[in-house]
């Protein structure tokens, strides 16, 4: 061996003759390097080279492995399982979405193709029919851009507080609700303290004793001219009736306003802005100028399409 240049050179031998093989040798660093030198580094001791190249990463046992696979598991498992509930939830939702509808197209063309008595008497036998029908209306009602009823409502609010409102077909009640005038509300069922059971064709009050008579989307049934005719045997002369109905009802509108006349009733105003309904302002004149039981008028029944 020979040093050389500070580096030991070694002659190895071979056949073909000696070879020479350089060895690195570590230059002591000296405090004048120290302080001379841009980075300061320090010479790992080999103990701990040797050390960290010998570290394994720990070995997992096979209970380890198996634990870890059984909270796999376990996780998978619940995760299926609730997506196998929420999918039967929305499935049973829709179902009862669907049963509910062909319900309530099922009791509103009933409602429609009878009289007013003939849905009474459907109603007492199966008093959960009327909400179903409730609850399938104002579903319909809430998708049109402005709901009759409330401007019915407003209308009201801007006339005297004293005057008589009797609601025909009332529903919720919700005029007798929303003004401050005295209100007779009348449906077929109660579905609150507002609303009084009745046949709208003989509603509890006396001659001309109302001083407006409200149709909001009321007029169904075969006998709609019996329930004209009940509000003008009501209504004082001179007094208000209001009407609003499905526009698609109206075979000739020109033509409704004459039935109207039949039975008291001259126009004030019509309102026809609305793609979903047309409202009536009428008062009272005269007597009806048919009589009870005589050929009357009609409208289209207001059938909805199945789906």
């Amino acid at each position: 061996t020979q040093q050389r240049d500070g580096v030991d050179q070694t002659d190895n031998y071979t056949d073909a003759g000696p070879v020479r093989v350089k060895k690195p040798s570590f230059k002591k660093e000296t405090a004048k390097d120290s302080k001379t030198s841009p980075l300061h580094t320090t010479e790992v001791p080999e103990t701990n080279r040797k050390r960290r190249a010998t570290e394994v990463p720990p070995v997992k046992t096979p209970k380890d492995a198996e634990n870890e696979t059984d909270v796999n598991e376990d996780t998978t498992g619940q995760s299926d399982s609730q997506g196998t509930l929420d999918r039967s939830s929305i499935l049973r939702q829709k179902m009862e979405a669907r049963l509910k509808s062909a319900r309530f197209r099922q009791i509103n063309e009933m409602l429609y193709t009878t009289t007013g008595e003939e849905a009474r008497r459907m109603f007492q036998k199966d008093p959960g029919a009327f909400q179903v029908y409730h609850q399938g209306f104002s579903a319909q009602v809430e998708k049109w851009p402005v709901n009759p009823v409330d401007k019915i409502i407003t209308w009201l609010k801007r006339r005297p507080a004293s005057e008589v409102v009797a609601d025909f077909g009332c529903g919720d009640a919700k005029v007798a609700r929303s003004v401050k005038n005295r209100v007779h509300s009348f449906d077929l069922v109660a579905v609150n303290k507002h609303v009084t059971v009745c046949d709208i064709t003989k509603v509890p009050l006396d001659d001309e004793t109302v001083d407006v008579a409200v149709f909001c989307l009321a007029l169904m049934g075969t006998n709609i001219s019996d329930f004209l005719r009940e509000a003008n045997r009501v209504l004082k002369l001179g007094g208000v009736l209001k009407i609003a109905e499905v526009t698609s009802r109206f075979e000739n509108i020109n033509g409704f306003i004459r039935g109207l006349a039949l039975f008291g009733f001259k126009l004030v105003s019509k309102d026809l802005s609305n793609s979903h309904f047309v409202m009536f302002e009428f008062t009272k004149i005269s007597e009806p100028k048919t009589s009870r039981g005589s050929a009357g008028l009609e409208l289209r029944p207001c059938l909805y399409k199945k789906r």
